[in-house]
């Protein structure tokens, strides 16, 4: 039987226009292209994450065309056709039936890796440990697996995987199948998902393969694979692009959760015990920045009077912020423009981006 290193592909999802990191963030660079945190852009520590068990002909990389020439940039070592542009913003189900066609044109019927190039994930041997477990679990079993994350605490962040009975235990590694998908909780029903010990964190990654992904996107999403799949018969020739772009046009917008996860015939997730962060927005920042005594976090000169729990990230750290009797504040300064925004509100900074850039 062919071992499932051999037969693994990589497909990263970098196509997002991280409006939610503006100003830093912008319409030309988003976050994924961004050295946020050392020397490695969010793109490249995805990369680093699987370059040690897949080589890079085996490693997609989908993302707007715009960005195409950023993700060439940061990883000239991947062939110059496994870098995807989407004409189009389509939401993940498009980005994943299309990677799905291009693995099987490839590669005959791969195990396919969804990865996002938003997350960071440490250590990275424990990661792969996991992603291997579970490529062996999907090419055996046929199911489709995503990554469920073992909660540290009642987060109102992530959506919610709930598990239901176990399958495998592979080294220490737990399988389960999956019982439902759960949105983004208040407070209350985070506490009581984390009390239970069956909810994981959803972390929108993804193993499966090619020939199961496609069978449930025919099942449940025929309307996106008749586009795509004449779009991909003229993969890596001169009418690729134009083909794209016709395909494109015909698709509905919506995800893959929505669209086939949810509805599937067999679902499974690994429960990672790996550290995830998902780098959504600025409060992702805290656990970077220095704290002060009243629990600032500050990047830049930061001075404060009566002033508790705020963030402050100037991208030039030599700009002075002075705070006075504010509590629960965001301030980012980049780019010469600002953001003012209160904790709470945070998840409303993309609609502002919108909206701005609706009336640019």
């Amino acid at each position: 039987m062919m071992n499932v290193e051999n037969n693994l592909v990589a497909v990263i999802m970098a196509g997002g226009a991280g409006s939610r990191f503006w100003p830093l963030s912008t319409e030309e660079k988003p976050k994924q292209f961004l050295q946020l945190f050392d020397d490695r852009s969010l793109l490249q520590k995805s990369y680093d994450r699987v370059s040690g068990i897949i080589p890079d002909e085996r490693i997609l990389v989908l993302t707007n065309a715009v960005f195409a020439h950023l993700v060439r940039e940061q990883l000239p070592m991947l062939p110059k056709s496994n870098v995807i542009g989407e004409p189009e913003r389509k939401d993940t189900a498009a980005a994943v039936a299309l990677g799905a066609l291009v693995s099987k044109k490839l590669f005959g019927n791969p195990v396919m890796s969804i990865l996002t190039a938003d997350h960071l994930i440490e250590p990275i041997e424990l990661f792969q440990q996991t992603l291997l477990s579970s490529a062996k679990a999907a090419r055996d079993s046929g199911a489709l697996y995503t990554f469920g994350i073992k909660p540290t605490y009642a987060a109102t962040a992530y959506g919610y995987l709930e598990t239901g009975d176990p399958t495998i235990s592979d080294d220490e590694i737990e399988h389960f199948r999956l019982s439902s998908f759960r949105e983004k909780p208040d407070a209350k029903t985070a506490k009581e998902y984390l009390e239970t010990g069956r909810h994981l964190w959803n972390s929108g990654m993804f193993v499966w393969t090619a020939e199961a992904i496609l069978d449930e996107l025919n099942r449940n999403l025929p309307g996106h694979l008749g586009p795509l799949r004449g779009a991909v018969e003229n993969f890596g020739t001169h009418e690729w692009e134009a083909s794209l772009a016709n395909g494109f046009a015909q698709l509905d917008r919506i995800s893959i959760d929505f669209a086939i996860m949810e509805k599937a015939r067999d679902v499974r997730c690994v429960a990672g015990t790996f550290s995830w962060k998902d780098v959504g927005g600025w409060l992702a920042m805290q656990d970077f920045i220095d704290r002060d005594a009243e629990g600032n976090y500050g990047r830049g000169e930061i001075h404060t009077l009566d002033a508790k729990g705020n963030l402050v990230y100037c991208e030039d750290t030599t700009e002075t912020v002075a705070l006075v009797g504010v509590s629960d504040i965001v301030i980012v300064r980049a780019g010469g423009k600002t953001l003012v925004a209160h904790k709470d509100r945070l998840e409303d900074v993309k609609r502002i981006v919108e909206e701005m850039e609706a009336k640019s």
